[in-house]
């Protein structure tokens, strides 16, 4: 691939972080995400010398072409995901550390926090593919036109009504270090199994959601309210001892990481409004926790 015949090389090269970023966005799977862009490259090198050659911006072919892999596998997504054990969360990311990894490639802002990705997994594919490129990465409407498939107009209304999806989701404005305070007083509370304590950080109406994947136990349902919650987060201590509950950095926003015997087996994100918690995404499901080894 970097045989010196593609004059565009060290532009395909570098095009590769944007590509990243992009596809985790679309498709809330870093795994995925990196299918996405390996498939993108393999039709980059499936052209002729010449084919390449007539490519005048290659970064944009790359975009398109991702967009459209990930518009594919969100069709498929939507289907596979009938058959899914459980609730399906987003693919949890930890902090940037070794460089080589591809989690480390992504972008923590705003865009990749867990409830702006649940919000993302709502939309229909067209819409979250129209909202991602033009909201996002602030594309024009008329390159998302030609990744979606439809007319810039059609993808204005898309992107539209991805925005009211957005508008209609409860906003965190406890800001970093705020939610870090919450999460930590959720661990110790959580870790002397103190239920009034949890339920005063958390919101009446929280809810919180388990990911097994089918793989591992896990709540099939989502338990809502703050004394359900409470109490059935106390009943896991005591039925996982020898668990260490870890702060860390998930999707860019303090979370937490359940440890026993140096395999990570749960990692927490959180959404956390005014003070109190109002969501709780835990990810168990091992086929998503490969980021998180320890070091």
């Amino acid at each position: 691939m970097t045989d010196g015949t593609d004059p565009a090389i060290d532009v395909v090269v570098r095009e590769r972080r944007q590509l990243l970023n992009l596809a985790y966005r679309l498709l809330g799977s870093l795994a995925e995400a990196e299918d996405a862009v390996q498939e993108t490259y393999a039709r980059w090198y499936g052209l002729s010398d010449e084919g390449r050659r007539g490519i005048g911006n290659p970064g944009a072919w790359l975009t398109r072409v991702a967009g459209r892999v990930c518009l594919d596998q969100l069709r498929s997504a939507r289907a596979a995901r009938e058959t899914y054990v459980g609730d399906w969360v987003p693919e949890p990311l930890p902090e940037p550390a070794d460089p080589a990894d591809p989690a480390s490639q992504v972008t923590l802002d705003e865009s990749v926090t867990m409830a702006f990705l649940v919000v993302l997994d709502a939309m229909t594919p067209a819409e979250r593919v129209a909202f991602v490129l033009h909201d996002v990465f602030r594309y024009p409407f008329a390159e998302v036109a030609e990744v979606v498939g439809r007319t810039p107009a059609a993808c204005r209304q898309l992107a539209t009504s991805a925005r009211r999806r957005i508008g209609a989701a409860p906003a965190a404005v406890s800001g970093a270090a705020g939610q870090a305070a919450v999460v930590r007083d959720f661990r110790r509370a959580w870790e002397a199994k103190d239920i009034a304590a949890l339920v005063g950080l958390l919101d009446p109406d929280v809810v919180a959601v388990a990911d097994g994947g089918g793989v591992v136990p896990a709540h099939r349902e989502p338990i809502r309210g703050g004394e359900q919650v409470a109490r059935a987060y106390v009943e896991i201590s005591r039925v996982a001892p020898g668990v260490t509950l870890l702060e860390r950095t998930v999707n860019g926003l303090p979370g937490l990481v359940a440890r026993k015997d140096g395999a990570t087996l749960t990692v927490f994100a959180f959404d956390v409004v005014a003070g109190r918690i109002t969501r709780i995404w835990a990810v168990r499901n091992p086929a998503k926790l490969r980021t998180w080894a320890p070091a």
